[in-house]
């Protein structure tokens, strides 16, 4: 009986969050760069936000206007990910595009635990489903990335990184590489921070490959309730900056 209510009490909170729900993220929030650690057996992560790439070079802005993301610890060593976004494409004078085109589901499995002298070692195969197709966003087609991922903590250190391969299917697209590495440190219970470098090949014919880099963190409120957030910006292949805000929640 206890069970049943505790998962009646999980239901409700998901469904309150979809209701006050209103382009991209496939990654460890609030960095590009994930890891290999699922949410433990039985657990739940939420996240409300919104991630924003602004172009310098040409006056543009995407990103999502929110997100809604959810991570569920299906079995131990293994996560269910789902997110629904709300994205936006915004280009000057006053163009600004905005709508629901994809949904995004993964499954993280972790098969090396972390030990005192080996890191922990996963995959996180995500798929990118067109839901809405809207020729101002593309997304036309499915979008399957591949990556595996390594972490490694030393008390209030942690570093983790990796790579991955997107498929990326579609007139001018171009299949393309992801990888990055981030270190992090708690400083106190309450503050994190921690910074990634990235690079990422092109994804689409005519663009560059792209280096990064971004400084972020976690305002760890209580052990329920977290503000996390990050800026970054790129050093080579394009001029952008990269922002990332949300209300963080684990259950």
């Amino acid at each position: 009986m206890k069970e049943i209510v505790r998962f009646g009490h999980r239901v409700w909170i998901l469904i309150l969050l979809l209701v006050f729900t209103g382009e991209f993220s496939f990654a460890g929030p609030p960095f590009l760069t994930d890891d290999p650690d699922p949410v433990p057996f039985g657990h739940w992560e939420y996240y409300l936000s919104s991630e924003n790439s602004f172009d310098i070079r040409n006056h543009s802005a995407t990103g999502t206007l929110p997100h809604f993301e959810v991570n569920w610890g299906a079995i131990t060593n293994v996560q269910l990910h789902l997110i629904v976004p709300s994205s936006y494409l915004f280009n000057t004078p006053n163009e600004l595009s905005y709508g629901y085109t994809f949904t995004e589901l993964g499954v993280k499995y972790r098969f090396i635990r972390e030990t005192a002298k080996v890191p922990e070692i996963g995959v996180f195969p995500i798929a990118e489903v067109p839901t809405i197709y809207d020729s101002r966003f593309g997304k036309e087609y499915l979008q399957v990335y591949l990556p595996l991922w390594i972490q490694k903590s030393w008390n209030k250190l942690t570093t983790y990184g990796g790579a991955g391969y997107w498929f990326n299917p579609g007139s001018g697209n171009k299949n393309w590489v992801f990888t990055g590495w981030e270190v992090q440190y708690d400083f106190t219970d309450f503050l994190t921070l921690g910074t990634e470098a990235y690079f990422h090949t092109a994804s689409s014919k005519g663009d560059n490959s792209v280096t990064g880099l971004t400084l972020g963190g976690f305002l760890n409120f209580s052990k329920y309730i977290h503000f996390i957030f990050s800026v970054g910006h790129t050093l080579s292949g394009a001029n952008q900056v990269t922002s990332y805000a949300g209300l963080y929640v684990t259950i």
